[in-house]
């Protein structure tokens, strides 16, 4: 691990306002030359009086004027006075804007200078997002997908690898087989660093191993590139890699781009190293993955490092949140930067193309060189880190935490987890979460299929059941103070802390909701708002499987409508269609049912059924009133309105057993009763024909759809008779014995 201290720009640019004074007329029209002069000295003098504001105008003349002859470094310069005095009166838009400009003029120019600007812009930029949950794979998929459709090895499909560097933690140092217990679930990848010149680091690899987990190796070579060759150590090393039998990612050489590491310096030989390091890899250890891995800055060096495509598996990058730049109080004040922003640049440049990881972070807690705790910004920083930036970045696939304290050397930061419990307690409630993957394979994924998607301001926003809507929130005043979250004008829920975020339940979001996020910081004063669509769609579930139709569930004038042809088919049905009566008509067994779109009456068998409302065709869908839908062919229909499911059961096992869910749980106090009730439950729903036991396997199979028919009333009968006597005994257990 390595830290870059940060060289400011400012005096350099002191400098050059005295360059850009001395030769301001140089090569300019006496005429021109006097206007330009007059408007740096009205300028110069306004700010000597006290006035910046006055000096505004004139500042604005010289930025048009150098951009108009090409001067970078003098349009530069005069942005640099505007963004500073908009910053000084809190006008952040105009601030955000000058900054941002002077950073494109220092790049036109040739230089890097902006790289200060940029991050004061990100620092005083208000953010009010949100994020929602969402079961859709197709589009989870989508946005966590290479722009070429190719998954690079060992990256998963969606979701996010984590990741641990703990030799220094006290508490676990390398036995990985206790981050279950330390933080309630089990790591896919942990970190280890290794010389280039010694043997391949195989305890670290069988401790990884032993606690089926992955390894990230840190490999350095200390001594130069010179000293890697196509030699017998090298080829050794990447048997010994393959020998191991785990997933390796390889982070060679990393954080190039900074001069505090010896292989800085020559990107040629650079890239040349990693290249031969890749061929090598990939003849004798097909386990291992290459990571090319940049520090986070500097930002604008690292490109001319990147070894091509086709040797890059994974892109990491080294990067620390921390509260004041490399620990020290009388550097920059950092607490207005999050790790969000930080990673915005490199995301942009190696995402469409590589997945991307963090292959080592951290966030301070408490800084060691003025003695301060910082156990907010860390906790806020923290969930930024771990819950925002996946889905702010769908494509950052793996994050390893470098859990130490470097009480006394290096950024003097404390970032050990341990030492900190409620930054415990919010790392380990973070990744307890399906989206944080504990074993690394391809194509891997959430258990739960669940991934995330962005709140559209001006879009629809429609979710089914149940979401977690996480909010992405970021103010100049860096600490909030709270979260108002309204449905229509009506506050559900306050924050006052992190983790911000919660679950909203289908049933509590009406067709056409408006969601209004309101920030406000510690003084009480609101800092942000911004307002949401927000829907909720009706479900369907078929004997407990929830469904998924082209066409959802809508509710209309009260009524709750359901496509016809899709549950139909879900249960086993053959559904027609005729365009010129517009009727529908389903077919099970000896059941037809149909009806006509418009027509408040269907007909069953030859019955007429009176309906709640007209079948209708919307977006080209039959869509007709669901307890019909759902109770056509001999289904139980029930409502839950929490999730807003329409709950369909059409087997007699999952009638039973949805009977037996409903038995109360407070039966469970009455000696003596529920377990024989229970047991009768198992008895019923395991005597079926595929049990072994059964009376009826014995029963002669159907050679047609009548005797079928006859069979399955047998079978009705026999169920129904039995859920009687089951019924009755619980009833009788009841009863005191006085009344028997």
């Amino acid at each position: 691990m390595a830290f870059f201290k940060r060289l400011t720009s400012n005096c350099m640019k002191g400098l050059l306002v005295v360059t850009v004074a001395a030769g301001l007329l140089a090569g300019a029209p006496a005429v021109q030359a006097d206007a330009i002069w007059d408007q740096w000295k009205a300028a110069e003098s306004a700010v000597k009086r006290g006035k910046p504001e006055e000096a505004v105008p004139h500042w604005k003349f010289l930025v048009e004027h150098y951009v108009s002859i090409g001067d970078w470094q003098s349009a530069a310069l005069f942005c640099g006075s505007l963004d500073e005095y908009y910053d000084s009166i809190q006008d952040y838009e105009n601030a955000i804007y000058y900054y941002e400009l002077e950073n494109e003029y220092w790049l036109k120019f040739g230089k890097d200078w902006g790289a200060v600007d940029i991050q004061r812009a990100e620092q005083i930029r208000t953010i009010a997002d949100v994020y929602m949950s969402s079961p859709d794979e197709d589009t989870v998929r989508r946005q966590a997908a290479p722009k070429n459709g190719k998954l690079a090895k060992f990256e998963p499909e969606y979701g996010m690898y984590i990741g641990l560097y703990s030799e220094q933690d006290p508490a676990m140092q390398n036995n990985f087989t206790k981050s279950e217990a330390l933080y309630g679930k089990k790591h896919a990848l942990y970190l280890a660093y290794s010389p280039y010149d010694t043997a391949f680091p195989k305890q670290y690899a069988t401790r990884a191993k032993e606690a089926g987990s992955a390894l990230q190796i840190a490999w350095e070579p200390s001594k130069g590139l010179d000293s890697v060759q196509d030699d017998a150590h090298l080829r050794e090393w990447a048997r010994a890699a393959k020998a191991s039998g785990i997933p390796i990612f390889l982070r060679y050489a990393s954080e190039m781009n900074g001069n505090w590491v010896v292989w800085h310096g020559d990107p040629q030989k650079y890239i040349e190293k990693f290249r031969l390091v890749h061929d090598v890899m990939a003849q004798e250890a097909p386990n291992v993955a290459m990571v090319w891995s940049p520090g986070d800055v500097p930002a604008y060096s690292m490109d001319v490092y990147y070894p091509g495509d086709e040797y890059v598996d994974w892109v990491g990058v080294s990067l620390y949140t921390e509260p004041y730049e490399n620990g020290d109080p009388a550097q920059s004040n950092m607490q207005a930067t999050s790790p969000i922003e930080r990673l915005d640049s490199l995301y942009k440049t190696y995402a469409d193309r590589k997945p991307i990881m963090i292959s080592e972070t951290a966030v301070s807690h408490y800084a060691h060189i003025p003695q301060e705790s910082f156990t907010d910004y860390g906790l806020l920083n923290l969930q930024r880190l771990y819950e925002i930036m996946p889905l702010k970045y769908p494509r950052l696939k793996s994050i390893t935490y470098f859990n130490v304290d470097l009480k006394n050397r290096e950024s003097r930061n404390n970032y050990l987890l341990g030492a900190n419990e409620a930054m415990k307690a919010l790392y380990s409630k973070m990744i307890a979460a399906p989206y944080y993957l504990t074993k690394v394979e391809q194509g891997a994924k959430p258990s739960d299929r669940t991934g995330h998607v962005k709140l559209s301001v001006s879009g629809e926003n429609i979710f089914a059941r149940k979401t977690k809507l996480t909010p992405w929130v970021k103010i100049p005043d860096i600490y909030i103070g709270k979260i108002d979250y309204s449905i229509n004008g009506e506050i559900i829920r306050t924050e006052t802390g992190p983790p911000f975020g919660f679950e909203l339940d289908a049933g509590d979001v009406p067709d056409g909701a408006s969601l209004k996020l309101e920030v406000y910081n510690r003084s009480g004063s609101k800092a942000a708002s911004r307002t949401f669509s927000l829907s909720s769609q009706v479900s369907v579930a078929i004997d407990g499987k929830l469904q998924s139709y082209e066409q959802p569930p809508i509710i209309k004038e009260g009524s709750t409508l359901a496509p016809l042809r899709a549950i139909f088919e879900s249960v086993g049905a053959a559904v027609s269609w005729d365009a010129s009566t517009q009727t529908a008509t389903g077919r099970k067994g000896n059941t037809t049912v149909s009806l006509k779109i418009g027509d408040r009456k269907a007909v069953k068998n030859g019955q007429t059924i009176e309906l709640e409302v007209p079948a209708q065709l919307i977006n080209g869908f039959t869509l007709a009133p669901a307890r019909f839908v759902g109770e056509a062919f001999g289904g139980e229909l029930q409502w839950d309105g929490k999730s807003r499911t329409v709950q369909i059961q059409t087997t007699d096992k999952g009638k039973a057993t949805s009977q037996m869910n409903s038995i109360p749980s407070n039966l469970s106090e009455l000696p003596g009763t529920i377990s024989s009730v229970e047991e009768t439950a198992r008895q019923i729903l395991n005597d079926s024909p595929s049990s072994g036991n059964s009376m009826l396997t014995q029963e002669q199979k159907p050679d047609s759809l009548e005797s079928g028919w006859l069979i399955q009333l047998k079978l009705s009968f026999n169920m129904a008779q039995r859920s009687f006597k089951a019924v009755a005994s619980f009833i009788y257990r009841l009863l005191p014995n006085s009344f028997l």
